[in-house]
C-alpha cells in the first residue's frame, strides 16, 4: 500500500462503495481468490504460448456482480507486463452487438490500447487505433533519433521501419497501416485522420478510399480478415500480440432469431479461429454473466456446447476453456474477509483514518456473513459485499462501533434498491 496515495485510494473507495465496480487501476489493492488462475495464464499463455504465436480463446463465466470486469483487468495488467497491445471491449446491444461482427470490430479498434503505466493510467489516457498509431509512431521516432540518426537520414530511417511492416493478409489494412504512418512521417495530419477513420471502421466515401488504394470496405464479409490483419500488424511492429477482453455484462433475449444464430456462428468462427496456425499471437477472453445462450436444439448449439464444455482448472486442466468465477473461490466467506481487510487499508488511507482492530474485524465479518446471506440472482455477493462494507466502514469511523443487526439491514437495503 506505501504506492496508493490519498487521492487514488479516494477514487477506488467510491468506485466500489458507489456503482460497485473495480476502477482501471486501483483493483490491484483488494484483488483476492484469484491469484492461482492469473499465475497459470501467466506461466502457460502470456509468458510462453501466446508470446511464442500461438493462440487461445477463453469463456469467463460470472453472474452480474461476479467479478467478470476485475477478472479482465487483472488479465490485461499481465498482459501490458509482457509487451501485448490489449482492447477491453465492452459489449452492448446498440453499438457493438457481437452479431454485427464488424460493429465489434469497431469497438476493438475504439478500445486498443499499448501497455501503459500505472501514471499513465491515472492522468488519463487516450485509447483506439489513431492513439494507438501516434504512440508507437512517437516511440519509434524517439528510439532511432537515440540511435544517432538526424535530419534526412532519421526520416529516412524511420520510413524503412514502415516498409518492413509485411505479411498482412487484408491488402487495404496493409496499404492504410503504411500509409497512416507515412502521413505522420511526412505532417500530413489531414490524410492521416482519413486514414484512422477508415481502419476505426467508421466508413469512408470510396472515392476517397481509393486515394490512398483502400479498395475494401469493412462489413460482415471483411471483419474476420481485418481482425486477423490488426493482430499481423500488431507483431510486424513489435508488439507480442494481442490480447482482447470481451466483456457481455448481459445476454439480450430481444435478439431475432436469425440475429441469434448469426451471434452464435459469429462464436463459434472466433473459436475456430484460434486452433488455427495462420492465426499468431493472440488471446481472447469472452467474458458472459450465464450459459443460457447455449440452451438450443439446433445443430449450433450442440456445436458450441461441445466447444465450451471443458473446465479452466489450475491442477486439473489448465487447458479447458471455460472459467468459472463461482468455482475460483471455494470458502466465500475468508474471501470477503480478505477482500474486506484490504479495504480497510485503502479506506484508512483514503480518510486518513486509523481503525481499531477489533471493531474492524467484527464489522468486515458481520457485513460478509450478511452479504452471503442476503445475495440474490441479480447480483453477486462479491459486488453486494464491497458495496456493503464501505457503508459499514463510514458506519464505524464516524459511530465509534461495529454496526448492528438493523443496521447492517438498513445498509443492504440501501445497496439492493438500485439494482434492477
Amino acid at each position: 500500500m506505501n504506492e496508493l496515495t490519498q487521492k487514488t485510494a479516494m477514487h477506488i473507495i467510491e468506485r466500489v462503495g458507489g456503482p460497485g465496480v473495480p476502477p482501471e487501476y486501483g483493483f490491484q489493492f483488494f484483488t483476492a481468490g484469484v491469484d492461482p488462475y492469473l499465475s497459470i495464464i501467466e506461466k502457460d499463455y502470456l509468458s510462453s504460448f501466446i508470446k511464442q504465436g500461438g493462440s487461445s480463446f477463453k469463456m469467463v463465466v460470472g453472474i452480474y456482480g461476479g467479478g467478470k470486469t476485475h477478472f479482465l483487468y487483472c488479465i490485461r495488467d499481465l498482459a501490458w507486463n509482457y509487451n501485448f497491445v490489449v482492447s477491453y471491449v465492452r459489449l452492448s446491444p446498440n453499438e457493438s452487438p457481437f452479431h454485427r461482427l464488424e460493429l465489434v470490430y469497431n469497438a476493438i479498434m475504439r478500445g486498443i490500447t499499448p501497455p501503459l503505466t500505472p501514471q499513465e493510467l491515472l492522468s488519463g489516457y487516450d485509447r483506439g487505433i489513431t492513439s494507438f498509431i501516434r504512440s508507437w509512431y512517437s516511440e519509434k521516432f524517439q528510439e532511432i533519433s537515440r540511435g544517432g540518426f538526424q535530419g534526412a537520414s532519421l526520416n529516412d530511417e524511420v520510413r524503412n521501419e514502415i516498409l518492413r511492416i509485411d505479411g498482412i493478409e487484408n491488402i487495404s489494412f496493409s496499404k492504410a497501416i503504411k500509409r497512416a504512418f507515412e502521413s505522420l512521417l511526412n505532417k500530413e495530419e489531414e490524410d492521416f485522420n482519413t486514414i484512422c477513420q477508415w481502419l476505426s471502421g467508421e466508413g469512408l466515401d470510396p472515392r476517397i478510399r481509393k486515394q490512398f488504394g483502400i479498395l475494401q470496405k469493412i462489413d460482415k464479409t471483411t471483419a474476420f480478415s481485418m481482425i486477423r490483419s490488426l493482430i499481423q500488424c500488431v507483431r510486424q511492429i513489435g508488439y507480442s500480440g494481442l490480447v482482447l477482453l470481451l466483456d457481455e455484462a448481459e445476454q439480450h433475449s430481444s435478439l431475432s432469431t436469425k440475429q441469434r444464430a448469426q451471434q452464435l456462428n459469429n462464436l463459434r468462427e472466433i473459436i475456430d479461429e484460434t486452433g488455427q496456425t495462420n492465426i499468431q499471437g493472440i488471446m481472447i477472453f469472452y467474458a458472459v454473466p450465464d450459459e443460457n445462450f447455449l440452451e438450443g436444439k439446433a445443430q449450433i448449439y450442440e456445436a458450441l456446447k461441445q466447444r465450451l464444455q471443458t473446465v479452466f482448472n489450475e491442477n486439473l486442466n489448465p487447458s479447458g476453456v471455460k472459467i468459472e468465477l463461482e468455482k475460483m473461490v471455494q470458502d466465500r466467506l475468508n474471501f470477503l474477509i480478505e477482500v474486506g481487510e484490504r479495504l480497510s487499508q485503502v479506506y484508512e488511507i483514503a480518510y486518513s483514518h486509523k481503525f481499531k482492530k477489533s471493531p474492524l474485524e467484527k464489522t468486515i465479518r458481520t457485513i460478509a456473513d450478511a452479504a452471503i446471506e442476503k445475495r440474490f440472482f441479480e447480483i453477486g455477493y462479491k459486488r453486494l459485499f464491497v458495496q456493503m462494507i464501505i457503508r459499514g466502514f463510514h458506519f464505524l469511523s464516524q459511530k465509534g462501533k461495529p454496526p448492528e443487526k438493523q443496521d447492517i439491514t438498513g445498509i443492504a437495503k440501501k445497496v439492493t434498491a438500485g439494482v434492477t
